[in-house]
């Protein structure tokens, strides 16, 4: 039992030591929020994901709030989103797999409008990929 005790405390001491480092390169809600708010204006007025999200996404307020705690668990391992991704991304329609590259090219682009940094930017583009590619895989989309 205390083995399992002393590896929990390493794990949430990894943790801890992880989220301060990720908030000293200015990581953190405030830049979380500028990011998801940034990003989806530009999704909303793309010609090609805007009317896919705006069948789906009628009061934008609550759905920018769930993607503002779903990059902080992500990122900072927070856990305080509790949404389910996969069923709600399933049930869009006339999604093709150039969309999640859209999306992906996107959030870089405005990524690298906020921040120069390196490390942040590839902090929030590598759990990107890999949600575009696990979504796009699920979803067996094709072009």
């Amino acid at each position: 039992m205390d083995i399992v005790l002393r590896n929990l405390e390493e794990i949430q001491s990894t943790r801890k030591a992880r989220q301060q480092h990720l908030r000293n390169l200015g990581i953190d809600e405030a830049f979380i929020g500028q990011l998801v708010e940034s990003f989806y204006l530009k999704v909303r007025s793309d010609a090609e994901l805007g009317p896919i999200f705006g069948a789906e996404i009628s009061d934008w307020g609550p759905h920018l709030d769930k993607m503002k705690l779903f990059w902080q668990s992500v990122v900072l391992k927070e856990n305080v989103y509790s949404g389910k991704p996969v069923p709600a991304h399933m049930k869009l329609k006339g999604v093709r797999s150039s969309h999640f590259e859209k999306w992906l090219s996107l959030f870089s682009e405005t990524l690298t409008e906020l921040t120069d940094s390196k490390e942040i930017h590839r902090e929030f583009i590598e759990p990107a990929s890999r949600i575009a590619q696990r979504l796009s895989s699920m979803m067996n989309l094709v072009d």
